[in-house]
């Protein structure tokens, strides 16, 4: 039974075929014919449509099942992204993620569901399958910069070592952070310049982020001269750390001597304070540390150097 089905189907499809080189081939007619016998021409042509509404209503069943193929596809490719999508959202995936996936998910099933449309059609699809596969291999050769980027970017977007707004140091240059994006990360400097980094390059080195802690320490180095009351000079710098109110009390601020240098006794101030206070306070306390030594007569050693010039005596 399964062998007659089979026949059946082969000579259904050979016919078809043969049908459809015929119809390619058009009528049988040419110019000198048409000028000879024009009654023939008519006949030839008549009978080239003939065969051409045979071949068309007995396609039409495969074509019809082609383009059902095609709907019903397009419809289940819908919903599986549409399902990929809820679930990335449920897992609070990041959005940026999220969107890639189900593009690149839709893309993918709706070049399956074309392989099975041209399929239907009676196409053999091997060869096609091929291309798109030697094709999709050229690409990557030819794509590995960004694909890298893209892996890079994927990484980044999973782990999450920075978000949008955060302040970061990564791949030797600095700046917000204003678009994670899969391929590239976008920083704005201080001075409002806009630097666009591949996320390979970001994640080939360290990433420092100056604000995913609350609080930060403000770092400052001050040198009196040694003939200084060092004693003196710790009392003014704690007033100074103390009067300001965006320096938190916890943990307390360090003062102490750091370093005997060649000429100058060092003293670290350490204040902690609110990461957006960073800036500030740092400019503020270096100011009105200067203002209160030159108050109190402390001395700030600074490099000098004498120029001696040697006249030598007029020639006799």
């Amino acid at each position: 039974m399964d062998t007659t089905t089979h026949g059946v189907a082969a000579n259904s499809n050979g016919a078809l075929a043969a049908a459809a080189q015929e119809v390619l081939a058009g009528p049988s007619v040419d110019a000198q014919q048409i000028i000879a016998d024009p009654g023939k021409a008519v006949g030839e042509a008549g009978r080239w449509v003939a065969k051409l509404l045979e071949l068309a209503v007995a396609y039409l069943p495969t074509l019809l099942l082609a383009l059902a193929t095609l709907a019903i596809g397009w419809i289940m490719t819908k919903v599986i992204v549409g399902i990929i999508r809820r679930a990335m959202k449920r897992g609070k995936v990041d959005g940026t993620l999220t969107g890639f996936v189900c593009n690149m998910a839709y893309m993918a099933l709706m070049t399956l569901v074309v392989i099975s449309f041209v399929g239907k059609l009676g196409v053999q699809t091997t060869s096609f399958v091929a291309v798109i596969g030697a094709a999709g291999l050229a690409i990557g050769f030819a794509l590995q910069g960004s694909l890298s980027n893209f892996a890079a970017g994927v990484m980044l977007i999973v782990f999450r070592p920075f978000n949008a707004g955060d302040f970061i140091e990564a791949a030797g240059t600095s700046g917000i952070v204003e678009e994670l994006a899969v391929f590239a990360t976008t920083l704005r400097t201080p001075d409002n310049k806009t630097i666009t980094v591949p996320n390979g390059s970001i994640t080939a080195g360290n990433i420092t982020n100056f604000s995913r802690k609350p609080t930060r320490r403000v770092d400052l180095v001050f040198g009196i001269g040694y003939g200084d009351d060092i004693a003196q000079a710790k009392r003014v710098l704690q007033e100074i750390v103390s009067a300001d109110p965006r320096v938190l009390p916890e943990p307390a601020a360090m003062i102490a001597v750091s370093e005997l240098g060649e000429s100058s006794v060092n003293l670290v101030v350490r204040p902690w304070v609110n990461s957006p206070d960073y800036w500030n306070v740092l400019c503020d306390l270096t100011e009105r540390v200067k203002l209160a030594f030159d108050e109190h007569g402390i001395s700030i050693p600074f490099p000098q150097r004498d120029v001696h010039l040697i006249q030598s005596a007029p020639a006799a």
